[in-house]
């Protein structure tokens, strides 16, 4: 089991930045993938970006690539998300989420993480 705890988000105006923070407790953090999604009102949850257990690589989403960098350390059992240049689409509950899977067709979904935190809001005004 991993428990995950995400932090960080708040009220910021349009070209403003945040970052991200989410907090993993448990077994075996550092053998996770990592990922960040978020889901705005009446949407569905999409990608946001994912990071390889060692750290190495990260994957982003055509919105938000160049704006967003996705980081962890292991060590502190936390992987964090640097959002700037914000938009007011970007706009939603985020939330941080653990796979076992590997690979980019894997973190781009949902539906291939194991583990989800309870989000931290992000709003971005114009």
């Amino acid at each position: 089991q991993v428990q995950l705890v995400e932090s960080g988000g708040g009220l910021v105006q349009a070209g403003g930045s945040l970052r991200l923070s989410c907090a993993a407790s448990g077994r075996s953090f550092s053998s996770y993938n990592m990922g960040w999604f978020r889901q705005a009102p009446g949407k569905e949850r999409e990608f946001v970006a994912a990071i390889t257990w060692s750290g190495g690589r990260g994957y982003y989403a055509d919105s938000v690539k160049g704006r967003c960098t996705i980081s962890r350390d292991n060590a502190k059992n936390t992987v964090y998300l640097q959002m700037n240049s914000l938009k007011p689409e970007d706009t939603a509950v985020y939330y941080c989420a653990a796979t076992s899977y590997s690979g980019s067709y894997y973190y781009t979904r949902a539906n291939n993480y194991d583990y989800w935190g309870q989000g931290t809001q992000v709003t971005v005004s114009s």
